[in-house]
């Protein structure tokens, strides 16, 4: 910086010249990787959360559809396929599988459906992130007591 003086004032400050911002740029360049790097754990967690709620909804959609049905076949393939079709998004939920409980199936009985996956780390490679176990969610649903139930009316 310099001062140019002149009588009965005040020093007039003026920039310098050789500053053109270069501390701007290389703040940038050492902030920006870690804010990437901060953005992909962001996203990561986000598929896992996203990967438990449809773990969940798909285990409730799964046993509530096994519980209409009158028959076991009936069940374990409604369920199958409501668990199937609500998990879909291979970013949130990888290797999907769905297991149907029919051991108490009867009026006033339940059925119970398990449905688990794994959350994806595709696209994520820079962050290497940890490979996550598989995410897992059990519903129950009870069957109406008051309905017929195979063979019946």
């Amino acid at each position: 910086m310099t001062f140019r003086m002149t009588p009965g004032r005040t020093p007039i400050r003026r920039p310098d010249v050789r500053d053109c911002g270069s501390s701007d740029a290389l703040g940038l360049a050492l902030i920006a990787p870690a804010a990437i790097g901060l953005a992909l754990v962001i996203v990561f967690l986000g598929r896992g959360v996203d990967s438990r709620a449809t773990v969940q909804s798909a285990a409730e959609s799964a046993a509530q559809a096994a519980a209409q049905e009158r028959t076991i076949v009936g069940a374990r393939a409604a369920a199958e396929q409501v668990g199937a079709a609500m998990l879909v998004d291979p970013t949130s939920c990888a290797a999907p599988r769905v297991v149907v409980d029919t051991s108490n199936f009867r009026p006033g009985g339940q059925v119970a459906v398990t449905v688990s996956c794994t959350v994806s780390t595709d696209g994520l490679e820079v962050i290497n992130p940890p490979t996550p176990g598989p995410t897992s969610a059990t519903a129950f649903a009870t069957i109406d007591p008051l309905r017929a139930a195979e063979g019946g009316p």
